[in-house]
């Protein structure tokens, strides 16, 4: 029986939000919980729609995170196809789209993140196309398909994760596919110029044309329609279709709206959270692609965009909420799967932050783990076509091991005799 005395309010139906609402139930506690949802679908995950699903080897039931008749066993009480449009602190209430106002007793803001648009003329042509939600993802199932039946152009402007598995997907359909990127190579941001030639490579083998250095300034249609794509560097390429992926911003808006503090677009974005996921306000707490994590040690705040940080992050936030003592500092955590490369990275380290790649394996088979360093610290780790090391390279950063370059490189050496 639920205790209507406490209020716990869940705002976002992604995978961090129901795994929050889920945990709460787990961990004994018996008041209310609400969870808001913007989408018209129960809360799903966001992986297949750039993977199994959109390449159409899942069914649509298999992204949902949990069955629909679970939310009313557990006593969850949820709004579908609300957003939450207004956040009063003082009066502890959200406001929904619909003029229904929530009260909660400790609330958690997990609204996720929204594809960054095209600043430039034509976004408004039919075929112009962002993939974030499961509405996103069928429709470009569909244009995919049919793309690869006509002989049809894809234009993809973006060439980090979202921008590549999708070519990989079109690919798959028999879409011809070109990528726009102002980056010397896919994943620059990510992986460096070292390692992201190694998807250029495998992209162009499929049939990917890349335009590197380059960014979209105007999408060209004829009744409506895309029919081309233009560069600043004045190149044209023939388009049936285009997919903006040029990253995501965090949605923040409500958060700002009532004051909470917020990170400098600059540092990441996000709502600053320290590290048991609570915000500014000791009674609001932020979790999944939207909270900016505070490290528990020297580390810098971290908001990371992926689906295990969703995974952990919402059950963390609903343990705090709790009362429980929290420390979410976990190691990111990200997987790919592109044509017959699959992959796994641990850590972070952007361009600028290591001064040395080291490789064990076969690169050119691609079957390898690659490592960042920075003086000798191992910063992050990506394991390709190369399974079940992925817990002890997390332990590897974690423990600031220092191997030497030499031994690291040499599979003979087995990982786990290089931790200190």
């Amino acid at each position: 029986m639920v205790d209507a005395n406490q209020t716990f309010v869940v705002v976002g139906g992604g995978l961090a939000g129901a795994k929050a609402a889920e945990t709460l139930r787990a961990e004994g506690f018996t008041g209310r919980v609400i969870l808001i949802c913007d989408e018209r679908d129960h809360p799903y995950e966001r992986p297949p729609l750039s993977k199994g699903y959109l390449i159409g080897k899942d069914e649509r039931d298999s992204v949902f995170v949990h069955e629909p008749a679970w939310y009313a066993r557990s006593d969850i009480e949820l709004h579908l196809g609300q957003p939450a449009v207004h956040l009063d602190r003082a009066a502890r209430t959200v406001r929904l789209g619909d003029g229904t106002v929530v009260r909660y007793d400790r609330l958690l803001l997990a609204t996720g993140a929204e594809p960054r648009r095209l600043d430039i003329p034509g976004t408004g042509l039919a075929g112009v196309h962002h993939l974030r939600r499961l509405a996103h993802a069928e429709r470009l199932r569909g244009v995919l398909a049919s793309l690869g039946r006509d002989n049809g152009h894809l234009v993809i402007a973006g060439a980090g994760w979202i921008g590549l598995e999708v070519a990989a997907a079109a690919r798959g359909y028999g879409a011809e596919v070109t990528v726009v990127e102002p980056e010397p190579t896919p994943l620059h941001g990510v992986l460096g110029p070292e390692l992201g030639q190694l998807f250029t490579d495998l992209h162009r083998e499929h049939g990917v044309r890349f335009h590197f250095g380059a960014r979209l300034v105007e999408i060209t249609g004829q009744d409506g329609m895309v029919l081309a794509v233009r560069t600043d560097d004045g190149e044209e390429h023939p388009a049936h279709a285009v997919l903006a992926a040029i990253g995501a911003a965090p949605r923040t808006a409500l958060a700002e709206t009532a004051g909470l503090a917020l990170v400098d677009r600059a540092d990441g974005g996000g709502i600053a959270v320290d590290a048991s996921l609570r915000t500014s306000d000791p009674e609001i707490f932020a979790a999944g692609d939207v909270a900016a994590v505070a490290s528990a040690g020297p580390g810098p705040r971290l908001r990371v965009e992926h689906w295990a940080n969703a995974l952990h992050s919402g059950p963390a936030a609903a343990r705090a909420m709790l009362g429980r003592e929290v420390v979410h500092d976990r190691v990111p955590y990200f997987f790919s799967d592109q044509y017959d490369l699959g992959m796994e990275y641990s850590g972070y380290a952007p361009p600028g932050s290591y001064d040395q790649v080291v490789c064990r394996g076969d690169v050119g088979k691609r079957e390898f783990v690659a490592f960042w360093l920075r003086e000798g610290r191992i910063l992050a780790g990506m394991n390709v076509n190369v399974w079940e090391v992925t817990e002890t390279v997390q332990r590897l950063i974690r423990s600031g091991a220092r191997p030497s370059p030499e031994a690291l490189a040499d599979p003979a050496v087995p990982l786990e005799s290089l931790l200190p």
